[in-house]
């Protein structure tokens, strides 16, 4: 049960005391280096751990996407990570770019089977770590700060050794104050000093000292104060490659990783989509891509990032969540008219703009730049409307509705979709069009027409076979155009029948291309629309006016003995 004062159980953060803080004014201007350690802590993190198949799959993948620094295992704790780690070794699966990175905690035979695992590397990160936190110092391992020190020390210094008795591998050092995030600032800059000294490290020849917020324990923006706190405070900044681990306990991770590589971090480690122990560790995905949104490349390609979504599913046994940032199947979505309609006109501006920038409202990357398409961009249910609607129809039928064709439709649609209470797809939609309006043939169809014309005279004339109730008639007019031709024609016949607006389209290519028209008409006195298609636009408007009069008709209830004189 929550506490009614959680104080009492809880203390508050105590923020690092930097009031000059530089990192909020700062902009990431390049992207950090990049770690990947879902083969590590990312697998110790599955309900079942990856086997050696779906190891080697998700290595190729990060390889793949670019990642030059991977945490491949743990091989002095799994003898399945050990295996792993020699396959990848004895095999040559590891490019010659690629640094394989390997952890170890600081204990001497679990780092000569560290170094046992790694005999034969080209480019191999040893990464060793102790736990630095006050709790974990008195409760976990009963040592002082001193003796805390002293095993990170002897831990390097025998690294040290090893590497010196294999200079066929081009080694690089790494250290983790594990909880640095709750770790006395002076006590990890005091550790790290240590660490540092004891391995040797030059501005030529750096190591990496990784700052990890092992769990989240406070808002981004302390993150970024201790991280820059301790670069301002370590002996030698530039014998350092500062690297950041963030975890998502706080559901901040992403936050606290750009916030700390403004404080002067280096390098950040992370997962793909962000799977780790408990809220995970940090989300490199969305990392990567925030900093491509600002127009930064992040070095990592993302450029068909559904493939890459469904085999990390496949490596993970875990899904991927439909709203996830970037990637999920659901995120260039909108369902809501209002946001349609939005994006609907941000696509129409953007092709007609006279630069490259996207600015197209609720979607902050053009989703083809991800290897996604538009056309999910827009998906109709009952919290739609007539811009979603609009959207479909024209993206996927080619079919372009004037605005008051469009909200008429809308209804339709929305009747539809509250009737049946779930998403409306596109074929839905399409089908519900041709019903209301291309399928209107009764009881008026056209059979044929003829047009003639003097020459150089603005007048058409026009004859056309109909059907009307069964029956078929020839009826005749003249105008300034077929359309009013056949106006006047139904004028003769006593059908008060007025145009009011008219569009037109092309609809397809080349050979299967035909013509739509959207006819508004006044019909007794009452303003509806009707729609056409035809090889011949003639035709097609004919069709228009026709489907616009059926239904007219359609919402009447006639007498039985109902005649053409209905419409007069």
């Amino acid at each position: 049960m929550m506490l009614d004062n959680p104080a009492t159980k809880y203390r508050p953060f105590v923020a690092v005391d930097l009031p000059d803080r530089q990192w909020p004014s700062r902009r990431i201007e390049t992207p950090p280096q990049w770690c990947a350690v879902d083969l590590r802590d990312g697998n110790q993190a599955l309900i079942d751990p990856m086997d050696q198949e779906r190891k080697q799959r998700l290595f190729d993948l990060l390889v793949k996407i670019g990642f030059k620094q991977i945490e491949v295992g743990f091989p002095s704790a799994s003898q399945t990570d050990f295996d792993f780690v020699r396959s990848l070794i004895e095999e040559d699966k590891v490019p010659d770019d690629v640094r394989i990175q390997v952890l170890t905690q600081a204990r001497p035979h679990l780092i000569d089977r560290t170094f046992e695992a790694l005999k034969g590397a080209k480019n191999a990160i040893v990464h060793v770590y102790n736990a630095t936190d006050p709790v974990f110092r008195r409760v976990v391992f009963n040592v002082d700060k001193p003796e805390c020190i002293q095993i990170a020390v002897d831990a390097t210094t025998l690294i040290r050794e090893h590497m010196t008795a294999a200079p066929e591998t081009h080694w690089t050092f790494q250290y983790s104050p594990e909880l640095f995030s709750t770790t006395e600032m002076d006590f990890a800059v005091e550790i790290v000093d240590a660490v540092e000294a004891a391995f040797g490290a030059t501005a030529e020849s750096p190591m990496i000292v990784n700052l990890p917020a092992t769990v989240e324990c406070a808002t981004p923006n302390n993150y970024a104060d201790q991280v820059e706190w301790f670069c301002r405070h370590i002996r030698h900044r530039d014998h350092l490659i500062v690297s950041v681990h963030p975890h998502n306990d706080r559901g901040t991770g992403v936050a606290a990783a750009e916030l700390a590589v403004m404080g002067g971090a280096d390098r950040v480690e992370g997962c793909l989509f962000g799977n780790g122990e408990r809220t995970g560790n940090v989300d490199l995905v969305t990392l990567a891509m925030n900093l491509y949104t600002q127009g930064v490349h992040p070095g990592l390609d993302f450029s068909n990032i559904t493939p890459i979504m469904r085999e990390v599913e496949y490596c993970n046994q875990l899904p991927v969540h439909p709203r996830h940032p970037y990637v999920g199947d659901l995120v260039f979505t909108a369902f809501s008219g209002s946001h349609q309609d939005a994006i609907k006109k941000g696509m129409a501006a953007r092709r007609e703009a006279e630069n490259d920038f996207w600015e197209v409202p609720y979607l902050p990357i053009d989703p083809l730049d991800v290897g996604r398409s538009y056309e999910a961009v827009i998906r109709v249910n009952s919290q739609s409307g007539k811009g979603g609607i609009s959207y479909l129809l024209e993206q996927e039928h080619g079919i372009e509705l004037p605005r008051r064709l469009s909200i008429e439709f809308s209804q339709v649609v929305q009747e539809v979709a509250d009737r049946l209470g779930k998403e409306i797809t596109s074929q839905m939609i399409y089908q519900a069009f041709v019903d209301e309006y291309l399928d209107q043939h009764e009881p008026f169809a056209l059979i044929s027409h003829r047009m003639s014309s003097e020459p150089d005279s603005p007048t058409v004339s026009l004859e056309a076979t109909i059907e009307e109730y069964g029956k078929r008639r020839t009826i005749q007019g003249q105008g300034n155009g077929p359309l009013a031709a056949f106006i006047k024609a139904l004028a003769a016949e006593g059908h008060d029948v007025e145009i009011i607006d008219y569009h037109e389209h092309s609809r397809g290519q080349g050979a299967d291309a035909e013509a739509i028209a959207y006819v508004e008409v006044r019909v007794g006195g009452e303003a509806v629309f009707g729609v056409g298609t035809d090889e011949s636009i003639t035709s097609a408007s004919i069709k228009g006016v026709m489907s616009a009069i059926n239904r007219k008709l359609s919402t009447e209830a006639p007498a039985p003995n109902v005649t053409a004189d209905t419409l007069a």
